[in-house]
């Protein structure tokens, strides 16, 4: 399942861009390639990260997997329900943000693709 009205990465993260601020998760593509996930490493609050640079890591019964920022950002939320709970990203991966970033360059965003592009790169 692919959702309408996000950015996607190529490495299969998403974007929800609200202004000059995002939700930033994993695709169910990632979620369903990594198997049940068991553990989730956060950013941490405050943290700038540039566009492509690893933001954390996800850990499944198959494989650990780092999740890379899309665009660059500064987190400013993390989603810590995440800690206790990371079977929710396989439960509703569109649902289950991991962080807020706020987004330091807007033309980044050219180069993420929509949900009809995204489909092509799957």
């Amino acid at each position: 399942m692919i959702k309408e009205g996000l950015l996607y990465a190529k490495s299969h993260e998403w974007l929800k861009v609200e202004g000059s601020e995002a939700l930033v998760g994993i695709s169910d593509h990632a979620q369903e390639a990594l198997g049940d996930v068991v553990f989730i490493e956060l950013p941490k609050v405050g943290d700038t990260i540039k566009m492509g640079e690893a933001f954390g890591a996800v850990e499944s019964v198959k494989a650990a997997s780092d999740m890379y920022l899309p665009v660059s950002g500064k987190i400013i939320e993390v989603n810590t329900d995440l800690e206790s709970e990371p079977e929710k990203l396989n439960q509703d991966p569109y649902g289950s943000w991991i962080c807020k970033i706020e987004i330091l360059d807007q033309k980044e965003l050219e180069n993420l693709f929509d949900h009809t592009e995204y489909k092509e790169e799957d």
